[in-house]
């Protein structure tokens, strides 16, 4: 099926038969396994796709000529004057109607869509690039120049097409129609290592380690095109682990063992090895805690002054603001606004939050009023619906979690923060039951959980998110939360369901509805129909959280809610996580590095600081204690204040 092509049901099928029919013919004898054993050889290398790619290239041959033979041209101008076989796409774009393009003036003018000259000094050239996943376009007529030494913001909505433009560029995916430019130099079509090797590096948000390999194994397969040049690879690699000190303690320790801060850390020190020109980084403050944002900040201003070209993605503005002077702003895979980034705060309406589909601005609204009546108190009398104590996690010679207690009462939501590595994760998915204690009791409603399954602790009213969405791609938003809503089918007879008995049916019909109350509540009803495999990451949490809420839990532990979600996207979370908690009745432990939006929902605060309890009580005491400003917040105002107004108006005074 591997070899027919997964991508359509002919093609599997087609491979399928040829297997079975070679295992038929008796008279090749051993030479049938040769032969299978070389074909599938050359079918990879040749057809990755399989069967099915061959047959594809040879129906588009056949159309070209049928077309031809019609008089249609099928060849779409692209950008620098040449022509590309993309026809279905040019002939989409012309039918698209035209979008205003906010551009100011820089020290040069950028040439339209149409031009073919770069300005002088460019490091970085983009002309009317379009990309798409199979038949689904995401980005379309994009143009970019960044000059030498320059960094550019590349900001948007959830979904505006960001990481798949920096794919793009990279040579991991292949355009369409448009041109790219390194140096003056086409790189337009150029497979991803051909592109490295011209000095483009990129920094992949949350996918930028291999999880079993150690820290110093990333580091060295990070570093391949340096792999004849052992000298100059031990000296990069050295100069790496003095910028990021954390990774030099965890040198030996599985990536997938790190925190997703950490994680995000080590991404960025394989991609700095080789001192690339231009460096793509998508989602630079991606899970981490403000001070090793201000530290990662640093980094990038001294690479950048030491040469290196610089765009990165990035879903806070405010934070943009701290590092780049010029930004470009996206929305559903066009240019909207060019020009300094200061300028966006004044600009609303590119700024709105979208990933709700209209929710947002109602939701925005929302929460602004909360700010002025605060939501009713948690009701914080009695037993505590989750207790937790003397929790110890030991990982060989590290305490990843040191005695610690934790008690959440009902309706109350706690806020867990700590910087990368303090043993956040590792103490919810101790809670969760993915990771047994070394010590310590754990109860829910007055039931012991310490010895119980992950499943069973969440049929008891446990429920938990996790860093990175784990949805099924293939799925729809609906089907996947109907997959969440299986334990409370009531007619599990597959006779019934086969012969659409009433039972089966009214039983389909309530996790319809439930299912239709869960997108209605998160916003999500007008992408009930979308394959969430095609949904941007901030999108992806939501649905996420969709899932965690269908198991009617009595306490929702969440793992970094706003992560990958755009600034004004995380402004209006926090009042959809108090929208949440008002209609179920759970209580909340959120784990989270966007202070104001926490800030905002938390009935009380927990710091952890090297697994340990360093601080606790009302936000305001924990928030100004000495030992989580000096570990954990900084002083940096731009990197703690990721979303909310403050750091706008301290940017507009400037």
């Amino acid at each position: 099926a591997v070899i027919g092509g997964l991508s359509s049901v002919g093609g599997a099928v087609s491979g399928v038969l040829v297997f079975r029919y070679l295992e038929t013919v008796r008279a090749l004898g051993d030479l049938r396994l040769i032969l299978t054993g070389a074909g599938l050889l050359f079918v990879l290398y040749a057809a990755p796709g399989g069967f099915h790619q061959g047959f594809g290239a040879v129906r588009d041959r056949l159309l070209a000529v049928v077309a031809r033979r019609r008089g249609i041209d099928l060849e779409a101008p692209a950008a620098d004057g040449s022509t590309t076989g993309a026809g279905a796409a040019a002939l989409l774009t012309a039918e698209d109607e035209p979008v205003e393009v906010v551009r100011q003036e820089r020290g040069t003018s950028s040439t339209s869509s149409t031009g073919v000259d770069a300005p002088i000094g460019t490091a970085l050239s983009v002309r009317g690039l379009d990309l798409a996943y199979g038949s689904l376009r995401v980005v379309r007529g994009f143009d970019l120049d960044v000059a030498r030494g320059e960094i550019v913001a590349l900001l948007g909505t959830n979904g505006a097409g960001k990481s798949t433009v920096l794919k793009g560029i990279s040579g991991l995916l292949r355009p369409t129609s448009g041109s790219i430019r390194l140096e003056g130099e086409p790189t337009t079509g150029e497979p991803a290592d051909a592109v490295a090797h011209r000095g483009v590096a990129l920094v992949p948000g949350g996918q930028a380690v291999f999880p079993s390999l150690t820290v110093l194994e990333n580091l060295r397969m990070a570093g391949w095109m340096l792999r004849h040049e052992k000298t100059h690879l031990e000296a990069a690699t050295e100069w790496v682990l003095e910028l990021f000190p954390p990774l030099r303690e965890r040198a030996h320790l599985p990536a997938g063992a790190l925190s997703g801060g950490e994680q995000q850390m080590l991404g960025l020190a394989g991609s700095l090895l080789t001192r690339p020109q231009v460096l793509l980084i998508d989602e630079l403050s991606l899970g981490l805690a403000p001070t090793v944002v201000a530290e990662l900040l640093d980094v990038v201003r001294t690479i950048n002054e030491q040469g290196t070209t610089v765009v990165v993605v990035e879903q806070s503005v405010n934070v943009a603001l701290e590092l780049a002077a010029r930004a470009v702003f996206m929305e559903k895979g066009e240019v909207r606004f060019e020009g300094p980034t200061a300028q966006l705060l004044d600009r609303p309406d590119l700024l709105r939050s979208v990933f709700l589909e209209g929710g947002g601005a109602r939701r925005s609204v929302r929460t602004k009023a909360r700010a002025k009546a605060p939501a009713p108190a948690p009701v914080t009398d009695g037993p505590a619906e989750l207790a937790a104590r003397g929790i110890l996690k030991r990982y060989g010679g590290i305490t990843a979690v040191a005695d610690v207690d934790l008690a959440v009462g009902p309706r109350e939501i706690v806020g867990l923060i700590g910087h990368n590595g303090a043993g956040k994760t590792t103490l919810v998915d101790c809670l969760s039951g993915f990771t047994p204690v070394d010590a310590g009791r754990i109860a829910l409603r007055g039931i012991d959980l310490t010895e119980l399954a992950p499943a069973a602790r969440a049929r008891l009213g446990l429920g938990r998110s996790f860093q990175d969405a784990r949805l099924f791609p293939s799925l729809t938003v609906a089907e996947t939360v109907a997959v969440a809503l299986e334990r409370h089918v009531t007619c599990r007879s597959v006779l019934a369901d086969g012969l659409q008995l009433p039972a089966s049916f009214e039983s389909e019909l309530v996790v319809a509805e439930r299912v239709d109350e869960l997108l209605e509540l998160l916003g999500l009803l007008s992408l009930r129909h979308r394959p969430t495999g095609e949904l941007s990451t901030g999108t992806r949490r939501i649905v996420d959280l969709a899932c965690t809420l269908a198991q009617e839990p009595t306490v929702v532990l969440l793992d970094e809610p706003s992560t990958g979600v755009g600034q004004r996207e995380t402004e209006a979370l926090g009042g959809l996580l108090l929208d949440v908690r008002e209609r179920t009745g759970c209580a909340m432990v959120v784990i989270e590095h966007d202070m104001p939006m926490l800030r905002s929902i938390s009935d009380r605060m927990v710091a952890l600081e090297l697994g340990a309890v360093i601080a606790a009580g009302t936000s305001d005491e924990v928030l100004t204690h000495p030992a989580v400003v000096a570990s954990y917040l900084g002083t940096d105002e731009g990197t703690i204040q990721r979303s909310g107004a403050r750091a706008k108006r301290k940017v507009a005074r400037r």
